[in-house]
């Protein structure tokens, strides 16, 4: 009889879980917006708590931090945008020069016996097919950030509601003083993550920007800047971002210069990654490859690109939640990228 519950109850438990991810990409016009806005919240949260140590006013800390998220995203937002609009001209260009260096390179297979041509697979291989699958999806991402006033919004009323938060739970909470110890550590390792990693991610799309810059790749800002973005995601992050922009060096520069683009990816993700991000971060957050592959596929369904970028955060935050509750506990071992004694 238990075990026949049991059974039922992990039923019922699956058919709602479906539900919510139809209900969640149904809404996703809705839903998307405020998950960016709770994203950017969480990030801005750290300074607008070291503003108001200093005794500055609510009102005039979130002023400020909306001058700083509208000159970020504005300036990002131009730059991207002129940069897509350029690449999207030249990209009959890039299909040529693509033509011309594959020929080279076969006619090389062909001095060494290997008889192939570029004309049989022509058909198969086209570059502009990816390029315009890569502008397809920041333009979508871009599309989001145009409802910037909304995004903006949102933000505001997260942290105006921030500092009231906390004793709204100590009262909803029947064991106020235990419970908001776990809340409040809680949201302190998001935020310390969530700081971290975008600062991580920051260095690591200059650093990308400017090493193809100096390598005379077109377009150093737009590949920082998906460094900065793809660095959110783990694992497989890193790999996303540098494909374009060594496919771009090879198509504009020729096959030494793409070496040259592909190596400067590998060694400051290698810096990064596993030098200076361990050091910070402490505690492994990391997350299982087949985990990561599934959120990126079950979020990138459901959100389109915005939910692909935030998943792993997203998930993360979760496996930060199901760590504070011992009943839970043993799906955060799962999702983990280790396994736990």
């Amino acid at each position: 009889m238990s075990e026949s519950r049991g059974t039922t109850q992990w039923l019922v438990g699956i058919a709602a879980f479906i539900l919510i991810i139809a209900g969640l990409k149904e809404a996703s016009q809705i839903v998307v917006p405020f998950m960016l806005s709770v994203f950017i919240a969480i990030i801005c949260s750290p300074l607008q708590n070291t503003l108001r140590r200093y005794h500055v006013p609510t009102w005039l800390s979130i002023v400020f931090i909306v001058l700083i998220i509208v000159a970020c995203l504005g300036s990002v937002g131009l730059l991207v945008a002129a940069s897509l609009d350029d690449f999207s001209k030249q990209l009959p260009n890039y299909r040529t020069r693509f033509g011309s260096e594959m020929s080279a390179i076969f006619a090389q297979l062909n001095h060494l016996g290997i008889n192939i041509s570029y004309q049989q697979i022509k058909g198969y291989v086209d570059p502009s097919s990816l390029m315009t699958l890569f502008t397809n999806t920041l333009t979508s991402l871009g599309s989001v950030l145009t409802n910037v006033f909304v995004v903006i919004m949102i933000v505001v009323f997260i942290l105006l509601e921030a500092a009231e938060i906390p004793k709204k739970l100590s009262y909803a909470l029947d064991d106020a003083t235990h419970s908001m110890a776990k809340v409040n550590q809680f949201i302190a390792t998001v935020n310390r993550y969530l700081m971290i990693k975008t600062l991580i991610s920051i260095g690591t799309g200059v650093f990308v920007g400017v090493w193809v810059w100096v390598v005379g790749v077109d377009f150093p800002v737009l590949w920082g800047v998906c460094a900065f973005l793809l660095n959110f995601i783990p694992n497989i992050g890193s790999i996303l971002a540098a494909i374009p922009a060594v496919f771009l060096a090879f198509v504009q520069l020729g096959s030494f210069e793409a070496l040259i683009t592909g190596l400067g990816f590998l060694l400051v993700n290698l810096v990064m990654g596993n030098l200076i991000e361990p050091k910070f971060m402490g505690k492994g957050v990391g997350l299982s490859p087949l985990v990561v592959f599934l959120s990126l596929m079950l979020w990138g369904w459901v959100f389109g690109p915005v939910g692909m970028l935030l998943s792993i955060p997203l998930t993360i935050i979760l496996k930060f939640a199901f760590e504070a509750n011992p009943k839970m506990r043993w799906l955060a071992i799962l999702i983990d990228s280790k396994a736990h004694p």
